[in-house]
């Protein structure tokens, strides 16, 4: 039955190791209240309660993959601050392997602030420098990327677009996973759409798909079905997952036929970091064995789980179990 092949899969998770590659971040929370504004411009003044921070960027795509107990690798740049500090020790925490993480002195750890009061963002604040690292910057997280192959069973490339993801870097980690034999997944960045190419699976949503092969009129399932098997030409890939939203999921295979999956999410509070889990559990499935169709439907159920919970959200191989479980006995 379906609902066992998928069960089982789940239990091969914590066998699998993966890497991510990608822009890491912290997703750092200023909580408080507005009581005022201020006598020296027309803004608010917010008077902060609590701060929290947690991983963003690839390093969320890291955190899901840990949540499943699989042996995680992560590699990416950080600055010589405080905040690369704070960052690898959360990743640590995550039992996330942060050695192959590179120290670049010439840019700051990148830093996403969100100023919150009564329930409402007021502003966001990002510290940054985008654009393409240094070669000397570069060579080091190639070299890393290249020691790792031999450990790894898959290869997820979180491009936020803020310059982990060259064109080079791409290029060569693709040419990798190729002599290893094992998938590599990309959660896509529209501007760098068209550099993906063959790679195993992209999983963009909707907005990105349509933006990243700057189309127009896209409206009906057709419609985007469509879309998908030019992604799926245009890039050769082994198959494209566009996220749906409300609609789940639509996966265009190899043969161009199409598996549309209907969400299975009962209740949504918040879609932030949703693309992250869909990403990380469909690559440890494939890892696994898992067909694409398996894959993509296991992926479907972590996403389910995540859009009920609020912030940004992991799913744990229980709770994936039970919703798997829960809707078959239907």
């Amino acid at each position: 039955m379906k609902n066992n092949n998928l069960i089982n899969l789940i239990s091969e998770f914590n066998k699998q190791s993966a890497l991510v590659i990608g822009d890491i971040m912290i997703d750092k929370f200023v909580w408080g209240s507005v009581n005022r504004i201020s006598p020296e411009a027309p803004v608010p003044v917010v008077e902060v309660k609590k701060e929290t921070e947690m991983l963003g960027g690839a390093g969320n795509v890291a955190n899901n993959l840990a949540s499943f107990n699989a042996k995680t690798y992560i590699v990416g740049a950080i600055g010589d601050d405080i905040e690369g500090e704070l960052l690898t020790e959360s990743l640590k925490e995550k039992h996330i392997n942060a050695d192959y993480i590179v120290c670049d002195s010439n840019r700051p750890t990148i830093v996403k602030t969100r100023i919150i009061a009564a329930s409402q963002q007021v502003v966001r604040v990002d510290k940054e420098i985008k654009g393409r690292f240094s070669s000397q910057t570069e060579l080091k997280m190639l070299k890393n990327i290249e020691s790792l192959m031999s450990k790894i069973d898959a290869v997820i490339i979180s491009d936020y677009g803020k310059g982990i993801v060259s064109p080079a870097l791409l290029k060569r980690t693709i040419a990798l996973c190729k002599k290893y034999k094992i998938p590599i997944t990309v959660d896509p960045k529209v501007e760098n759409f068209k550099k993906y190419k063959g790679v195993t699976t992209i999983t963009p949503n909707t907005k990105e798909a349509i933006e990243g092969m700057g189309a127009v009129n896209i409206r009906t399932d057709a419609d985007m079905a469509a879309l998908g098997k030019k992604i799926l030409n245009l890039l050769k890939s082994q198959s494209v997952l566009i996220t749906r939203s409300e609609k789940g999921m639509m996966l265009i295979c190899p043969n161009n036929k199409i598996i549309n999956i209907p969400t299975r999410a009962k209740e949504v509070y918040d879609v932030t970091g949703a693309g992250d889990t869909v990403i990380s559990t469909m690559t440890l499935a494939l890892a696994a064995g898992a067909d694409l169709a398996s894959a993509a439907e296991i992926a479907n159920f972590a996403a389910g789980i995540v859009v009920a919970k609020l912030g940004t959200a992991t799913a744990s191989p229980k709770e994936l179990r039970d919703a798997i479980l829960e809707f078959y006995k239907q």
